[in-house]
């Protein structure tokens, strides 16, 4: 009671109603910071695909291994051995990014392979004339 004689308003109450406005200030300030960093971002990862090809590989498709040497030791001994063996045949397709591949066991590696590093086989045919 003391408040209402000496103001002609509750402290209490305008105090509150400055709060509630800030609150409404933070919470659109917030949804705009959020629009503008899922705007960025789309704008980034355009730019960073925009060189990528999609490569989709079906089950029975041939492909060529990479064959680097972290991953093939045994097979890559020096930089001058070619880079890659003969065609593999695709077995599935565990996602957009990796295939399992029907490799021998000889090689020693994981039959999952990452789509960076396959390439789809295209058989040539030279005509002699």
């Amino acid at each position: 009671m003391p408040n209402r004689l000496a103001y002609k308003n509750n402290p209490q109450e305008t105090q509150h109603k400055d709060a509630q406005a800030k609150v409404e200030y933070v919470k659109r300030l917030q949804e705009q910071v959020k629009a503008q960093i899922t705007k960025k971002n789309e704008s980034y990862a355009k730019q960073a695909n925009k060189n990528k090809k999609k490569v989709v590989l079906e089950p029975s498709d041939w492909v060529w291994v990479h064959m680097k040497n972290e991953k093939f030791p045994n097979k890559r001994k020096s930089k001058l051995q070619p880079k890659g063996d003969t065609p593999f045949q695709v077995l599935e397709r565990i996602n957009d990014n990796a295939y399992k591949i029907n490799i021998p066991g000889e090689y020693g590696v994981s039959s999952s392979f990452n789509v960076a590093d396959l390439t789809p086989f295209v058989q040539v045919m030279i005509l002699n004339i």
